[in-house]
């Protein structure tokens, strides 16, 4: 027999336990679905400097002082990979590689991925230079030189922590300029280990067999080609929603990003998203939280509405 709850929240970063604070704070019987440990993207991040309360605190710490609060009214929290959701009404049905689970409602918190490059080399050195997350790998690669792709604020963000450990950083941007936030940018450009190439696209990451070597690289104006010598590339531009696994629901548009009102819900009656998952313009731990707690809130109200109505579930 499937294992019955009020409210499934999947995806456990800090939307996710935002939203499983606030309902079981209502007395709603919760659970926490992850296919990997909690905090989400914030485990790769080296130091937070914009949630309120902290002028600066690890990714990895804030999740945990997150996780701790969000389970202390009873939430509970496993381990699975989720395979399919199915709307039955009242009901819904969440599958995973494991367990199967009922829920009145369910809150969809499954973030978002990092984009790849798609070009030779990427795949088979990955785990041998090549990275998405430098507060993961950036260790291996002291007094190395290492290649950052990408201008946005997690690419030099990333880039600048790197510089405490590389010896030279490079970053390489496809236009002529950062799309940082000015703040992060005068602090790389003020730093001595960042090096810059402009208006460049990798085209192939080199290696030896048994690691990085460094990448080819063409610059997209004149066609230039050359080579940039690098033990690490760090990968960041963009993301992509992780959306796959429930795209039967229907709550998708046309790029994967899922559609919701200001109180958080789908156009499926029951069904919520919040964080980074959502079709929105900033996504940020404190907009994740704020997302949280809404759909927390407008998932109790939802329950009631059942009762209310002499639904059953």
């Amino acid at each position: 027999m499937a294992k019955q709850y009020d409210v499934i929240v999947i995806g456990a970063g800090p939307g996710g336990m935002a939203s499983a604070l606030y309902a079981s704070r209502a007395n709603l019987s919760v659970l926490l679905l992850d296919r990997g440990i909690y905090g989400g993207q914030m485990n790769n991040t080296a130091a937070i400097e914009n949630y309120p309360g902290f002028s600066s605190v690890l990714g990895p710490d804030l999740a945990k002082d997150m996780y701790d609060g969000a389970t202390q009214f009873g939430a509970e929290y496993a381990y699975g990979n989720v395979q399919g959701i199915e709307d039955q009404g009242a009901v819904k049905i969440v599958t995973t590689d494991t367990e199967t689970y009922e829920a009145k409602a369910v809150v969809l918190a499954t973030g978002s991925e990092y984009r790849k490059l798609g070009v030779p080399g990427e795949e088979e050195y990955g785990g041998r230079g090549v990275s998405y997350c430098a507060v993961c790998d950036g260790a291996f690669f002291k007094n190395r030189e290492v290649i950052v792709v990408g201008g946005g604020d997690s690419a030099i963000e990333e880039g600048l922590y790197l510089t405490q450990l590389a010896s030279k950083v490079t970053v390489i941007h496809r236009r002529d300029q950062l799309r940082a936030q000015k703040i992060i940018q005068d602090r790389a450009f003020a730093n001595d280990k960042m090096n810059f190439v402009w208006n460049s696209n990798v085209t192939e990451v080199l290696g030896d067999d048994q690691k990085v070597t460094g990448v080819k690289v063409v610059n997209n104006q004149t066609n230039e080609e050359t080579v940039i010598d690098a033990s690490g590339v760090f990968i960041y531009v963009g993301i992509l929603p992780k959306t796959e696994e429930i795209a039967s629901l229907g709550v998708t548009n046309e790029d994967g990003w899922i559609e919701t009102n200001g109180q958080m819900e789908t156009k499926v009656p029951g069904v919520f998203a919040i964080g980074d998952v959502r079709a929105k313009d900033l996504r940020q731990i404190t907009t994740a939280v704020g997302d949280g707690g809404v759909a927390g809130q407008q998932v109790f109200k939802y329950i009631e509405s059942l009762n209310d109505t002499g639904v059953k579930a």
